[in-house]
């Protein structure tokens, strides 16, 4: 990123009280997992504003506590409550305090309570101010595999499996990767609809990021499966990155896709996968539960 001619040379002094301004709400990432993480500005921040909002206090307060931050005026701010919370922030902000704005973990308003806040305070002319961070999106994209140069985020998948699959039937459009998170214990039912819908589209892992057991796998959902029944790997938080339909595999995937649904029309799994093979230049294999699928649908 190129610097503006305004732009200012980076502070490298500490910050005191005094140098948070009053009356500004300050959005503060925190650690996703490895409390190493926190920038010194944003405990400096944290230190010195006069109420901090938390999506769970108690959570924040031990997190704060590790940091070394000391005890704070704090106020819960969380879906169920955003509303009235919002009001009691806006007071604090107009009678010239200033206020940190954080989640459970990493940056504020990616799938987090605090954008009604957000936007109540552009809309009454109260600043807001980032203070940048920690995020899982930005974590599991430096470290992805598959061509990130755009992508889409999408937040949690819904609960409910109808309206879990109508969801990654869009993202399977998406010509860009599409960044979501997803419950440990609805991953596996989120890569099966995904083998079957997506057929070869691979999709990127990142588990438990920054944290003890932190691991990375990105294959075909099917072979995800796989990998994470050997290794015991369905606990912890998840990130998922889903290839984009605009990438040169994905176009490989579609072509296979389009061969073995004509050949799975007519022809015997076994049959159709054998001829597959030897159009598209892979192994039998690779192409069976795919001409197995596209007989089922066809029948």
């Amino acid at each position: 990123m190129q610097q503006g001619e305004d732009s200012e040379t980076p502070s490298s002094g500490t910050l005191s009280a005094g140098d948070v301004s009053s009356g500004t709400l300050y959005v503060v990432a925190t650690p996703i997992g490895n409390l190493e993480d926190i920038s010194r500005r944003a405990l400096n921040v944290l230190a010195a504003v006069a109420l901090i909002a938390a999506e769970d206090t108690r959570r924040s307060l031990s997190l704060l506590s590790a940091l070394g931050v000391p005890r704070p005026r704090m106020l819960a701010l969380h879906e169920h409550n955003e509303a009235v919370a919002g009001d009691a922030v806006r007071t604090a902000l107009n009678q010239g305090q200033s206020v940190a704005l954080i989640s459970d973990a990493g940056t504020p308003l990616l799938s987090d309570p605090g954008f009604a806040l957000v936007r109540s305070c552009y809309d009454a002319g109260i600043p807001v101010r980032p203070v940048p961070g920690p995020s899982a999106v930005v974590a599991a994209l430096s470290v992805c595999p598959l061509p990130t140069t755009g992508f889409s985020f999408a937040g949690f998948l819904p609960a409910r499996a109808g309206q879990r699959r109508a969801r990654l039937v869009e993202f399977l459009q998406n010509g860009n990767p599409v960044v979501f998170f997803e419950a440990p214990h609805r991953l596996r039912a989120c890569l099966s609809d995904l083998a079957e819908l997506g057929a070869g589209r691979r999709i990127f892992v990142a588990r438990e990021m920054t944290k003890r057991f932190e691991t990375y796998l990105c294959a075909e959902p099917a072979l995800l499966i796989e990998q994470m029944d050997a290794a015991g790997q369905w606990r912890g938080e998840m990130v998922c990155v889903l290839e984009g339909a605009g990438s040169d595999r994905s176009a490989e995937s579609r072509e296979r896709i389009r061969i073995m649904q004509i050949l799975g029309a007519e022809l015997a799994p076994a049959q159709a996968a054998r001829i597959g093979a030897l159009i598209l230049g892979v192994k039998k294999a690779e192409l069976y539960d795919l001409a197995r699928q596209q007989r089922s649908d066809a029948e």
